[in-house]
């Protein structure tokens, strides 16, 4: 199986980059949006990659951190559980939240992930149960606030726009959900960029 994957970004287009090898093969890789803000154009990145199969595609999962690709692996265990909710778990709560959600019952942080509602939270909740126990704390995943670099990056502010909204959008949130969630999170933002815009607007739908 596919696990590393070492090359230059040769385009980003949230949540999807585009990794260039040393053998001159690009491969189009799906991140979860903490790892897609670690990602600069024409630099140079290793990713941790898990190869989804199914009957009408192949499908890549890129994450910047090892142990999110093994938590994203867990929970495409679980029965309902396909790699798109997977991903949106993890571009809405780092590891160590959903960890924390999982030890303490608490359904409230699930049912922040789009297209969760409160049964399917507590489903999670049972089923994930002893399941994440290896996994650490806050220091090794990292929260949104500690992956949301400044180095991505920077588009005009049309185009950085459209590519927030297309990311939220790709994660389950409605187009109106997402747009006002993009408008209000303007509002705090001297700069826009990237990074810095998904990370606000995540915080404001979270609200």
């Amino acid at each position: 199986m596919m696990g590393l994957i070492q090359g230059v970004v040769c385009y980003l287009n949230a949540p999807l980059a585009c990794v260039m090898t040393a053998s001159g093969v690009g491969y189009e890789i799906e991140l979860p949006i903490p790892s897609f803000c670690q990602l600069s154009l024409n630099e140079q990145t290793q990713i941790y990659t898990h190869l989804y199969v199914r009957e009408d595609a192949q499908l890549l999962y890129g994450f910047i951190q090892k142990q999110d690709r093994d938590v994203f692996r867990k929970l495409i265990k679980i029965n309902g559980v396909g790699a798109k909710m997977a991903l949106a778990m993890l571009s809405t709560l780092s590891a160590s939240e959903l960890k924390q959600a999982v030890e303490q019952e608490d359904d409230s942080a699930l049912v922040r992930v789009p297209s969760i509602g409160k049964k399917t939270a507590q489903r999670l909740i049972i089923e994930l149960k002893g399941k994440l126990v290896e996994f650490g704390g806050v220091a090794e995943f990292g929260g949104h606030g500690e992956f949301f670099d400044e180095n991505v990056v920077e588009y005009n502010q049309m185009h950085i726009i459209a590519e927030v909204e297309s990311a939220l959008m790709g994660l389950g949130y409605k187009e109106k959900e997402a747009q006002h969630a993009i408008k209000q999170a303007q509002l705090g933002l001297e700069t826009i960029d990237i990074s810095s815009l998904l990370k606000a607007t995540l915080k404001q739908l979270a609200s």
